[in-house]
């Protein structure tokens, strides 16, 4: 079966896009400790849900074998623009391939995620990634 991934888009086209297409939804992937201590996207002034499903799971970093299951709870249909976030663009972009491959036909990587690429100190948040390009967010 052929893959209907799109590929990367930058964290500004991903709100961009979110604000524009009604159809397009948004997918936190990371972990839950992840959600609590560094924060999720805030998607309220667009009048839209974010959805947190775990890739890994949480301390075990295994794979979260219900991830098909839990995204599809949240009823999208399969022309639906999935946009995926991770921290850093990795998970996110397994995931998205994932989605496309059981059958989502619009599914995009948030490239660089929430937090962005390391800069020279090792430190995120310097260089790229949602919160660095001062897309909204908060604390849960």
């Amino acid at each position: 079966m052929e893959s209907d991934y799109k590929g990367d888009l930058e964290p500004r086209d991903c709100w961009e896009l979110l604000k524009s297409d009604k159809n397009a939804y948004l997918i936190d992937c990371r972990t839950k400790a992840e959600w609590q201590f560094v924060g999720v996207p805030d998607l309220s002034s667009i009048n839209k849900n974010l959805i947190l499903v775990e890739w890994q799971v949480y301390p075990s970093m295994s794979l979260n074998e219900q991830f098909y299951e839990d995204v599809s709870s949240a009823n999208l249909q399969t022309d639906s623009k999935l946009i995926v976030l991770c921290r850093s663009g990795g998970r996110s972009k397994s995931a998205a391939e994932y989605l496309s491959s059981k059958g989502f036909k619009y599914c995009y990587n948030c490239v660089h995620g929430f937090e962005g690429i390391h800069d020279q100190d090792e430190h995120r948040g310097n260089l790229s990634g949602w919160k660095y390009d001062k897309l909204p967010w908060k604390q849960i």
